[in-house]
C-alpha cells in the first residue's frame, strides 16, 4: 500500500471552518474507536452500525430535497454542495440520470486520523467505516454506492460512484 498523501489546498474561510469541523468529527470517531479497542471491545461492527444509522438519517434529509432521488442528476444537486466541493476538493463531478461520479482530492477525516498518529492501515479501516454513512445515504435514495480507490489507501483521490 502506498503511503497516504493528503495535501490540503487553501480555500476560503468558510471552507477552512468546515474542514476543521469535519476533522473534529473524525477525531471523535478515531478516539472512540481507539478506546474501544483498548477496552477489548470489537469496535468495528458497532461503529459501522452507528455510522450507517447516521447515513440513513442524512439520506432522508437529502431525499426530501430531491424531486426524484433515484435520478442521479437530482441526487447530485442535493448531495454535492458548493461547500462540500470546496471542503473535499471535489473534481471532476459528473452526473446523468443513472449515475453520479465524484472524485475527492482532499479528506479532512484522513487529516485528523493522521494527526492522531494512526497508522495507514487504521486510517484505511476508519475511512471504510466512515463510508458506511455514504452507503446509508445511497440506500435511502435507492442507489448503489461504489467506492473505488481512496486517499486512505494511499491513492491521490477518493472515487465515489452512485448508480441506479
Amino acid at each position: 500500500m502506498p503511503e497516504i498523501s493528503n495535501a490540503a489546498g487553501s480555500i476560503d474561510e468558510v471552507g477552512e471552518v468546515n474542514r476543521a469541523q469535519i476533522e473534529h468529527r473524525a477525531t471523535w470517531m478515531g478516539l472512540i474507536y481507539d478506546e474501544m479497542i483498548k477496552a477489548g471491545i470489537d469496535a468495528e461492527p458497532i461503529i459501522r452500525r452507528a455510522i450507517k444509522r447516521c447515513g440513513l438519517i442524512h439520506g432522508e434529509i437529502i431525499k426530501k430535497r430531491c424531486a426524484d432521488s433515484g435520478n442521479c442528476e437530482d441526487f447530485r444537486k442535493a448531495f454535492v454542495t458548493d461547500l462540500g466541493i470546496k471542503t473535499f476538493d471535489m473534481r471532476p463531478i459528473s452526473a446523468d440520470k443513472n449515475s453520479l461520479s465524484v472524485d475527492f482530492h482532499y479528506c479532512a477525516l484522513v487529516s485528523a486520523w493522521k494527526k492522531l498518529g494512526f497508522d495507514d492501515k487504521t486510517c484505511e479501516l476508519l475511512c471504510d467505516m466512515a463510508m458506511d454513512g455514504d452507503r446509508g445515504i445511497a440506500e435511502v435514495a435507492g442507489l448503489k454506492f461504489i467506492l473505488g480507490s481512496t486517499i486512505a489507501q494511499g491513492c491521490p483521490d477518493c472515487k465515489l460512484r452512485f448508480q441506479k
